[in-house]
């Protein structure tokens, strides 16, 4: 089983901003590229932080309203200092969470969900910056085909890895949820198919109604109770 990684789903070319960069030219930065956040590194390309569109809307939302209307919420310390951000590194979150090119999508899922982030500058050995992955990128996963899935668990899982009798275990898959059925010798195997299945990329869910000795055992035995 071969599973994508970061480096697999990433942008590469990353259209970045320096500390110093004006408001106005990050605006039109995400203007001309159809962004909505740049990483802002140094001269040696190590990500400090990540401006967003949400931070320059955040500076918008601070200033006098034209029309004399009130801030309908108290200011923090945030917003006052948003008030007066000209350049990327008064606007920019930081420190930036950065991911690695190798690691997994569930490792950067993971992180983005825990650290309240959309974005992620991948940086490489040295601290460079070598790409971005965003959510949409990690969610590509899901748009892979029923039929692709189906194929590694038969083809990858249950023949080459668990070396299953072939037809033993039947899979079918629909809108990524994967539903296992049949028979093995060994209980304790059910729980392996289950967790290697459901590690395939593009796999929502699992669900199995597998069988095994002792299953059949108790249900010849209540029959014959009866």
């Amino acid at each position: 089983m071969q599973h994508r990684t970061v480096r697999d789903v990433m942008t590469p070319g990353v259209v970045t901003a320096r500390p110093g960069t004006p408001f106005k030219e990050i605006a039109g930065l995400f203007e001309r590229n159809g962004i909505a956040a740049v990483p802002v590194v140094d001269d040696r390309d190590h990500p400090l932080g990540i401006v967003s569109e949400a931070d320059l809307l955040r500076t918008q939302a601070r200033l006098p309203d034209p029309q004399g209307h009130s801030v309908s919420r108290p200011a923090d310390s945030r917003d006052s200092a948003a008030t007066v951000a000209e350049t990327a590194e008064d606007l920019m979150t930081s420190p930036a969470v950065c991911a690695r090119p190798g690691w997994s999508i569930v490792e950067a899922a993971r992180t983005m969900d825990r650290e309240g982030v959309k974005r992620l500058p991948v940086v490489d050995e040295a601290g460079r910056l070598t790409g971005i992955v965003s959510r949409s990128d990690l969610l590509r996963l899901f748009l892979r085909h029923d039929t692709a899935i189906r194929e590694e668990i038969a083809r990858d899982i249950l023949d080459r890895t668990l070396r299953l009798a072939p037809g033993a275990v039947r899979v079918t898959v629909r809108d990524g949820v994967v539903t296992l059925a049949g028979r093995v010798e060994e209980p304790g195997l059910i729980a392996v198919v289950e967790r290697l299945c459901a590690s395939v990329d593009g796999v929502v869910s699992v669900h199995q109604a597998i069988e095994h000795p002792s299953t059949t055992s108790r249900a010849g035995a209540t029959a014959s109770s009866v």
